[in-house]
């Protein structure tokens, strides 16, 4: 779905509720709480800084994987 789809659902879903004032503030409540953790999630970050990160990785240790060895295998030889 687009953007424009999934803003046009949301008001649709937000119409069917919008006479509801304890619904309405319950979306009010987790919309602010999404938008504050989208603020603070580590894991986003720009294509500047993903790529740095990346250079800095190519830096450290490689591991690979022996032969029939799982990634939980791996895991743990290596922390």
């Amino acid at each position: 779905m687009t953007a424009l789809q999934l803003n046009a659902e949301l008001f649709r879903a937000m119409g069917e509720i919008a006479d509801d004032e304890t619904l309405i503030a319950k979306v009010v409540k987790y919309v602010k709480k999404l938008a504050a953790t989208k603020k603070n999630d580590p894991t986003l970050m720009t294509k500047e800084e993903f790529f740095r990160r990346v250079d800095e990785a190519k830096k450290g240790p490689v591991y690979e994987l022996k032969e029939g060895e799982t990634l939980d295998d791996l895991i743990k030889r290596v922390v």
